[in-house]
């Protein structure tokens, strides 16, 4: 798939993203790999279904790019936003990113209107999105706040914090989760803070919210985590140690009794940096991984299995499904019911 969001800056336009359909996006074991939370834009037609996400959308590098009139067959077709209605409110380098953070316009026809997006690196991978005026985001994050029900009492370890998008509909949604939150680069913590409402959470949530910066992979809390939140990404991949089942021995150590981990397992949507790799290759080596650990006890939600579309991964035994709806605001309930073991979801992929 050719790459989508450069259409964000002049004479380019924003494509239709790789979002969850609506119903009423550090923390490597090596800190000098970049963490990457990756919200996809991918490629819409009018009518089409917006799908669960999970690619990186790369976004060239601005002083490489060639920039293109946006009047050419090569984007007329596409469903985007004019760059008029997307505007950058900083960019800069910090020591392991290239910063961007971008706000669409409320104005545009589009399901990103009124966002806020945090984009990291050259690429320009999407880490973070964030609504002025709702919680939910209608992506991924939305699946990740469904976790805290089914877990143990105890706190939840983010790693791979972002901007914060998961937290905040964790926080906002289950007054009594502690969150601990784990990210690689500070400047995107800094950023987080002042353009996504950061600082606010966390003076709102002083008991509840504790960010840390650093390789996420060495998270702890004592006790132990009560649920683990994965959402590990370089160079456009899940990252290498999330292939190796010894990191998953060591997270699975971290957990209390009965806590569980919900993983952004990527999928042949998402784009890598390096072209000799593949995106749903990755994710299968990642789910065999997780699979030796946790033996038949690792679920796949990927949105009406496309094949085209990523995936979150859950460990533990399934819970009871009604009880689980029960517990979840009505948005989230449907979820529930899209869950299916590990084993299935590899007969669907060899199929």
């Amino acid at each position: 798939m050719k790459s989508a969001i450069a259409q964000i800056f002049p004479q380019f336009h924003l494509p239709f993203p790789n979002l969850l359909p609506p119903h009423n996006l550090p923390t490597a074991a090596d800190t000098t790999t970049t963490n990457r939370r990756t919200l996809p834009l991918k490629l819409r037609r009018p009518n089409h279904p917006i799908p669960l996400k999970s690619n990186n959308s790369q976004l060239p590098n601005p002083q490489t790019t060639t920039t293109t009139n946006s009047a050419s067959p090569q984007y007329e077709d596409e469903d985007g936003i004019p760059i008029e209605h997307v505007k950058t409110l900083v960019k800069f380098k910090s020591r392991h990113n290239y910063i961007r953070v971008l706000q669409v316009s409320r104005a545009a026809d589009h399901p990103l209107a009124g966002c806020r997006l945090l984009l990291l690196d050259a690429p320009g991978n999407i880490h973070s999105i964030s609504h002025l005026f709702k919680t939910l985001t209608n992506a991924y994050y939305d699946v990740f706040a469904t976790l805290p029900p089914i877990l143990p009492p105890g706190p939840i370890g983010i790693l791979g914090f972002g901007a914060g998008s998961a937290a905040k509909i964790i926080l906002e949604l289950y007054p009594q989760t502690v969150i601990h939150g784990w990210e690689l680069d500070p400047s995107v913590i800094s950023v987080a803070r002042e353009y996504f409402g950061l600082e606010k959470l966390e003076k709102k949530y002083a008991d509840r919210l504790f960010i840390h910066t650093g390789n996420a992979l060495n998270s702890s809390v004592k006790d132990g985590f009560a649920g683990i939140l994965i959402d590990l990404f370089s160079k456009g991949c899940v990252i290498p140690e999330l292939q190796d089942a010894g990191t998953w021995e060591r997270l699975k150590r971290s957990l209390r009794k009965g806590g569980r981990m919900m993983v952004n397992v990527g999928g042949s949507c998402v784009e890598p940096e390096d072209i000799r790799k593949d995106g749903s290759v990755i994710m299968e080596e990642t789910l065999k991984a997780m699979h030796m650990v946790f033996p038949g006890e690792v679920y796949v939600l990927s949105l009406d299995n496309r094949k085209d579309d990523s995936s979150v991964a859950l460990t533990g035994e399934f819970p009871d499904a009604n009880a689980w709806k029960k517990t979840l605001r009505r948005p989230l309930k449907f979820y529930v019911d899209m869950w299916e073991p590990f084993t299935s979801v590899m007969d669907h992929v060899a199929d």
